[in-house]
């Protein structure tokens, strides 16, 4: 009853964000009303470089080109036309579209993706793919970038990973990497509208270069939660939802007019605050504790329950079991993380590293017992379910859990500043399938900082020097030498496999719901043009750009 009533007190939130603007989903006037899974309000953030965005890349900002990571396909210019590298792989040149102007008028040019390139440079918490290169304008249509090293790897994260921001208002900003960008101004296909904590807007740039898109608006709302999610979408008051609902195997009976979409993509993981050095406390910055979690955990019992058997089989090694199969390591002790719970290895493993179980059940070391927390958004059911079940799991191998739930505000504001123990979330792709990129992004000592510091992306605070070391060699080598490059992926897997500062849950089956009958042009399993998540961005703009209003 509680349930019910706080989804029909959402719903009446609901239909008030929504009366400005559709009373029936958006078809009407052309607006789009999306939930992202935001529960809680919205605090302002446009920045495309902060770790706590609410929006803005693709849709505001920009990339030079756009890289499909579910779809082997060249490129897709965008701010850029043509890119090409010399020789050695140690400079790389771009030539700009023409003619583009910012939303507030003025022209864009070469400077500006040079100054965005110096910016992160300056800033280490803004450069979350680890850019190293000397940008130059060349005349306002071309930039040369040049690389100590040969750098092939850096060239889809800097042409599809880094949005272009504009030099003549962000050059006065004190602090950029904690501006929050209140008035974004940008190249994209939108600009803001209106904000409000429940709900904003984004509003068709009748100046995009590529001209106005047919979706004209786009509503984004804040609820309570995934089941606000589905008391919505049962409704008709949202079009476009990624995340789960009931019986989501038939969307199409219980939901009509819409229709779903699953897409295998982010690694759902256990992140681990692992690195004492960089101030994380905790039993979980012992390897030991972390290894003997990912043997207690009962995945098909945690699939079952609280993912509705749509996720899939996961590496410890962090290659994508469904696009990169061939990639996994022959060095890894366990090609796959195992389905079934392993109570007396996990206990073994602790043991071991000189654990002794209570009289409680409850294992401890040097006066300290095995007890962590778990932190959990708020009203996301999926994973309070997952972690409410991993809590029952890990108590039968020793591991005292207990989850902490809170805004997605605070849930983000403690992952970036390493002001946790453990905590739910996904790891997500590069630009392309290629695993060096969730390497470079998750295990890379440049991407993370101490705790109380933004780490951007690497929140465990994860250093391993022969994991750094392999990366640099796989940012040096040929993308076709196939040969050397397993190398490095099985030196980089074989580390994982031990140290697992993010443990492996499972491969999440991504699975969007979204209003076909009063819109048309949605990415399908048989079109993926681009990834189908509300929340993946910058695909989120392909697909903003690809949609009209159906009939």
């Amino acid at each position: 009853m509680r349930v019910a009533a706080a989804g029909m007190a959402a719903i009446a939130l609901l239909a008030t964000a929504c009366s400005e603007s559709s009373g029936s989903g958006g078809g009407k006037d052309g607006t789009l009303v999306v939930y992202t899974g935001q529960a809680g309000d919205y605090q302002a953030n446009f920045n495309p470089f902060s770790p706590s965005m609410i929006e803005g890349p693709g849709t505001i900002f920009e990339s030079l080109f756009y890289f499909n990571q579910v779809r082997d396909e060249p490129a897709k210019p965008l701010l850029g036309t043509e890119y090409s590298w010399n020789e050695d792989g140690t400079e790389l040149s771009i030539t700009l579209r023409k003619g583009v102007k910012w939303s507030d008028g003025e022209k864009f040019t070469a400077d500006d993706v040079v100054f965005t390139l110096d910016m992160i440079s300056k800033h280490k918490e803004m450069n979350s793919t680890g850019y190293k290169g000397r940008a130059e304008a060349v005349d306002d249509t071309h930039v040369r970038i040049t690389f100590d090293k040969p750098s092939y790897m850096d060239g889809p994260q800097i042409l599809g990973k880094i949005f272009i921001v504009p030099e003549h208002i962000w050059k006065d900003i004190d602090e950029p990497s904690k501006d929050t960008v209140r008035k974004p101004v940008g190249t994209g296909p939108y600009t803001l509208g209106e904000f409000k904590g429940q709900a904003f807007t984004l509003k068709a740039n009748p100046g995009y270069w590529d001209g106005e898109p047919a979706l004209k608006q786009v509503r984004y709302l804040a609820l309570s939660g995934n089941q606000a999610g589905a008391d919505a979408l049962a409704a008709g008051k949202i079009d476009w939802q990624t995340g789960p609902v009931p019986d989501m195997q038939n969307v199409e009976k219980n939901y009509p007019g819409y229709k779903a979409v699953t897409v295998p993509l982010n690694q759902t993981v256990l992140m681990t605050c692992a690195n004492a050095e960089l101030g994380c406390k905790g039993p979980q910055t012992d390897p030991a504790v972390r290894r003997a979690i990912y043997y207690a955990m009962d995945r098909t019992q945690l699939n079952s329950l609280a993912f509705q058997n749509t996720s899939s089989q996961i590496s410890p090694g962090f290659v994508q079991v469904e696009t990169n199969k061939e990639l996994i390591s022959k060095k890894l002790e366990e090609n796959l993380a195992p389905m079934q719970p392993s109570a007396s290895k996990a206990e073994r493993i602790l043991e071991e590293a000189g654990y002794t179980k209570g009289s409680d059940g409850i294992y401890a070391k040097d006066g300290q017992k095995l007890a962590l927390t778990v932190r959990v958004v708020s009203g996301w059911t999926d994973y309070i379910t997952a972690v409410d079940t991993l809590a029952e799991q890990l108590k039968k191998a020793g591991i005292k859990v207990t989850p902490q739930q809170s805004s997605w505000n605070e849930w983000s504001e403690a992952r970036g500043q390493g002001n946790y123990q453990l905590l739910i979330d996904a790891l997500y792709p590069g630009p392309s399938p290629d695993p060096f990129y969730i390497y470079s992004y998750f295990f890379s000592t440049e991407t993370t900082a101490e705790v109380g510091e933004a780490a951007n992306p690497n929140f465990s605070r994860y250093s391993n020097p022969r994991v750094d070391k392999a990366l640099r060699a796989l940012k040096e080598l040929d993308p076709e030498a196939a040969g050397e490059r397993q190398k490095q992926y099985d030196v980089i897997q074989a580390e994982l496999e031990r140290d697992m500062p993010y443990i492996p849950v499972m491969t999440a089956g991504t699975t969007s719901e979204y209003h076909a009958a009063k819109f048309e042009g949605w990415p399908t399993e048989y079109n993926l043009y681009a990834v189908p998540a509300v929340w993946s961005r910058p695909d989120q703009a392909q697909i903003y750009k690809a949609l009209k209003p159906a009939g």
